[in-house]
């Protein structure tokens, strides 16, 4: 019985959210929005952190873990298991899906495949992901990286890289040269 209504409680919240917290204005706009949505969403995600900002329109699944410190962006879409770490800044309209159609099969199409079995994201901390980033499913991004606006993450990131582009390549190291 336990488990049915904690089940029913994160329902209830999940659908609150949709139909209501991704509306609220945005943070800088509205302090109270901006509690409204955390109180809503950390409700029914897997894992939620003190200080985590979702902003106006952000959609997530329930699956998403999120630290401390962190926030969600404008108009963001994350699917799927995603552990985002403490203290991850996220540009609006990023991407991150950790599952994707199958296509391995030429004798059938690929709308009638399904689904590659799920390979979870995952972002360390003190991580800046600029807008409109797009991270693939099965991507590490390691700590105190960067990734630079409108790139496409296929591979993993090691810890201080700044990267860039589509596919996102490693610019350089944050911490090369420093003692």
């Amino acid at each position: 019985m336990k488990k049915f209504f904690k089940r029913a409680k994160r329902s209830f919240f999940r659908v609150l959210y949709s139909k209501i917290g991704r509306r609220l204005p945005q943070s800088e706009q509205s302090k109270i929005a901006k509690k409204i949505r955390y109180w809503m969403a950390s409700n029914f995600i897997e894992k939620c952190g003190v200080n985590v900002n979702f902003e106006h329109g952000a959609r997530f699944d329930p699956t998403v873990q999120i630290g401390d410190n962190s926030g969600m962006g404008i108009d963001c879409s994350i699917g799927g298991v995603t552990y985002i770490g403490n203290n991850v800044m996220m540009g609006p309209q990023c991407i991150m899906y950790s599952y994707s159609n199958a296509h391995d099969r030429i004798d059938i199409p690929m709308n009638m495949q399904g689904f590659e079995k799920e390979t979870p994201i995952h972002i360390g901390d003190d991580v800046w992901i600029g807008s409109r980033v797009t991270i693939l499913p099965g991507v590490n991004v390691g700590s105190h990286v960067i990734i630079g606006a409108g790139a496409v993450v296929t591979k993993d990131i090691p810890d201080y890289a700044i990267v860039g582009g589509v596919p996102a390549k490693v610019i350089r190291m944050r911490n090369e040269g420093k003692g």
